[in-house]
């Protein structure tokens, strides 16, 4: 295991390393996402006028990265073709790149839509299967892109069906490992990895309780670290809160993980986190 230098994972935007937190931005483009699918839809279709909005509503918030996927991933949720993911995903991201300067995320595990999007501007593939897929880890390196490897027991479809672990954090960091090697060995240069421990894909509210108490236990693989715990079911399970009562805990969660090495919180509630974020920027630098 390597000693942890920050990176700048983004060649394109050179004030993106990670001496502090970075702030990542969830734009789905889907119909049936938990918390936001439909908001960029039109009579079934992505419309320009809505996404143009999100886009702006992010960067006048303070995002730094935005994350676009085009497949649901809740749980339960059904898998959808490549075609009609990259039809969902395209339109978002030439619009982002066309309007924006913010550091563009494609939430994918596509080979297909990996490569289109490198064409078209994307600057981080973020896989919730850690380029497991036949052809992605190929795909991802023939791009030249940073990528970001994401912990997930089992499928969408069926993870939350009694999700099972010897030691959750420990079986974590070894599939990690195994996939930073597999990244590694196809010709990915380590300095353009990042990890997600994947809050609450496959996992009980004990597990992601039990990762976030020992969030460090990653941090010691040596690379950056994405964390998503922004108005997730745990929340729920937790306090009894419904959706729309998930920020104040989403918050403490995410500040919880910031005090624990994350160096990139991705959300729903911008500019929330982005004051969270300076806050423990300024008590964390002053003298």
């Amino acid at each position: 295991m390597s000693a942890f230098t920050p990176p700048l994972l983004f060649e394109s935007h050179p004030n993106l390393a990670f001496d502090v937190p970075r702030l990542m931005a969830i734009v789905n483009a889907t119909p049936d996402s938990f918390s936001d699918g439909g908001l960029l839809y039109k009579k079934d279709r992505i419309d320009r006028d809505a996404t143009l909005f999100r886009l702006q509503q992010v960067v006048a918030e303070g995002a730094e990265i935005i994350d676009i996927g085009g497949e649901s991933t809740r749980p339960g949720a059904s898998a959808i073709s490549v075609q009609e993911e990259m039809d969902r995903v395209l339109p978002v991201l030439e619009l982002a790149a066309a309007e924006t300067d913010l550091a563009i995320s494609i939430d994918t595990s596509s080979p297909e839509l990996m490569r289109e999007a490198a064409k078209k501007g994307a600057h981080l593939i973020n896989d919730v299967r850690a380029l497991s897929r036949p052809g992605a880890v190929e795909a991802a390196a023939s791009t030249g892109l940073p990528v970001c490897l994401m912990h997930m027991q089992g499928a969408p479809a069926s993870m939350q069906v009694s999700p099972n672990y010897k030691d959750v954090v420990r079986d974590v960091v070894c599939y990690l490992q195994s996939r930073i090697d597999a990244c590694v060995n196809a010709g990915i240069d380590s300095t353009r990895i990042c990890i997600d421990p994947g809050f609450g894909f496959g996992k009980t509210l004990e597990h992601n309780l039990l990762l976030l108490k020992y969030l460090s236990e990653l941090k010691k693989l040596g690379f950056p670290l994405l964390v998503g715990l922004s108005r997730k079911s745990m929340i729920d399970h937790l306090l009894k809160r419904d959706l729309k009562d998930r920020l104040p805990a989403s918050l403490a969660l995410g500040l919880m993980s910031l005090e624990r090495g994350a160096n990139i919180l991705r959300v729903h509630d911008i500019r929330e986190t982005r004051d969270i974020i300076d806050a423990f920027v300024a008590v964390r630098y002053c003298d």
